[in-house]
């Protein structure tokens, strides 16, 4: 179960890596500039965004590992495509449909980990699935940069062969009971009756979401996770790019020292989920909000002078802590959002922590490019636009520790009871 939904966030997210590490052969070869290339990046989110509705509705009612199989399947055609495009448009439809097929793994993952690990390891299984989702942006950003000296084609297409292996993956996953019966540790707590669960199953799609909105821990969590994905989406767009600006590098070396980021941020995830669960079972109930809080803010300080210096290697070493930081934020944040959230509405509640984070994420990258370009100018522009976006980092640590921390456990235990 753990590698086959790591596999599906490696495929989404080598998939979004390889627009960014293609920039510079995208804006030759079709004729088009940064804003192209933000837009490229934004409308699969953008669509995402709009499908992450319904696909949490279905998350919630129909066979989970039969409806991501299918998606996956569909992934495979999608890639294809763009890698067969013969215009900017043609390439701009394909990443329409495939952030439409993207859009059902987020809320499908989280109700199948909900239902398949218990409760005080989710911010361990968490940091070993997003792992696959940094493997998957560091394949994006090696292989993918590697193979766009010989074509812009050539990694879109590398990814379709990818995609039939994690279709395999899933496709001979067992479905899990929908029970969510884990959430409770206290041995002498009687089982939730059924009538509540049932009524929340049947909610329609508007009462769905102002019951997953009336969760007080929910809303800033949402919040903080948009800002952080604001953040990690532009400059993942521009990353290669902006390398080469203030480094002075070519497409090589800048491609390569993306994976110091990757590196970073795998280490961060394997020990942040980790962290927090210690945390917890030590009696810090708030450690999966406060651990992100403080990791994020630290992250922010250390991308600073990563940004300012012009020494590849000076900012390889704060690149790789900045990193590392920002990857220990994310297990424990997923694992307290299925805390905080009864089971019956696991897949729903994502779909709109999805939808904002979508819309965020889908901002950016056309935000990044157009500020850069029009507002700073080329010679430091994506450099001032990647420090101005630190203010969404501070931002999401400040509504993590003044907020979140303090709702969490009430909330938490509501959702238990």
């Amino acid at each position: 179960m753990i590698v086959a939904l790591a596999a599906v966030l490696a495929l989404d997210s080598a998939d979004k890596a390889t627009v960014g590490t293609n920039a510079t052969q995208l804006e030759d070869a079709l004729h088009i500039g940064r804003p192209e290339i933000g837009l490229l990046l934004a409308v699969s989110s953008l669509v995402g965004a709009l499908a992450a509705i319904p696909a949490g509705v279905l998350a919630d009612r129909v066979c989970r590992t039969r409806l991501l199989s299918r998606a996956v399947m569909l992934w495979a055609g999608a890639m294809l495509l763009s890698a067969i495009a013969s215009s900017y448009t043609f390439l701009l439809t394909t990443r329409l449909l495939l952030g439409a097929l993207v859009a059902v793994a987020g809320p499908v993952i989280a109700s199948l980990v909900g239902d398949y690990f218990p409760t005080a390891d989710r911010g361990r299984v968490y940091g070993y699935i997003l792992a696959g989702e940094l493997l998957g942006a560091g394949f994006g950003f090696m292989v993918s940069g590697q193979l766009a000296l010989l074509s812009w084609r050539a990694p879109f297409a590398a990814l379709v062969l990818p995609t039939g292996v994690v279709w395999w993956l899933v496709h001979r996953l067992d479905e899990p009971a929908r029970d969510g019966s884990d959430r409770m540790t206290d041995a002498d707590r009687e089982p939730p009756p059924e009538q509540p669960r049932q009524q929340e199953e049947r909610l329609s799609l508007p009462a769905a979401v102002v019951r997953v909105l009336a969760v007080r821990t929910n809303r800033v969590l949402v919040v903080a996770s948009a800002l952080g994905y604001f953040f990690f989406s532009g400059v993942r767009g521009f990353a290669v790019e902006f390398e080469k600006q203030q480094y002075g590098v070519g497409q090589s070396l800048a491609s390569t020292l993306v994976m110091v980021l990757g590196i970073g941020s795998l280490v961060g995830v394997l020990w942040g989920g980790r962290l927090a669960d210690a945390l917890m079972r030590r009696g810090r109930m708030a450690a999966r909000v406060e651990v992100p809080g403080v990791t994020v803010l630290v992250a922010a300080v250390m991308f600073v002078p990563a940004f300012l210096t012009g020494e590849i290697l000076v900012a390889g070493v704060f690149l790789g802590l900045a990193a590392m930081c920002l990857g220990a934020a994310t297990p424990p944040l997923d694992a307290a959002r299925l805390d905080i959230m009864p089971a019956s509405l696991w897949g729903r509640a994502e779909a709109v922590r999805a939808l904002l984070r979508d819309l965020a994420d889908a901002a950016a990258p056309l935000l990044f490019g157009v500020v850069s370009s029009s507002v700073f100018g080329d010679d430091t522009g994506l450099r001032d636009t990647f420090l101005i976006a630190l203010v969404a980092l501070v931002a999401a640590s400040a509504v993590a520790l003044g907020i979140a921390r303090r709702t969490y456990p009430d909330d938490a235990a509501a959702a238990s009871s």
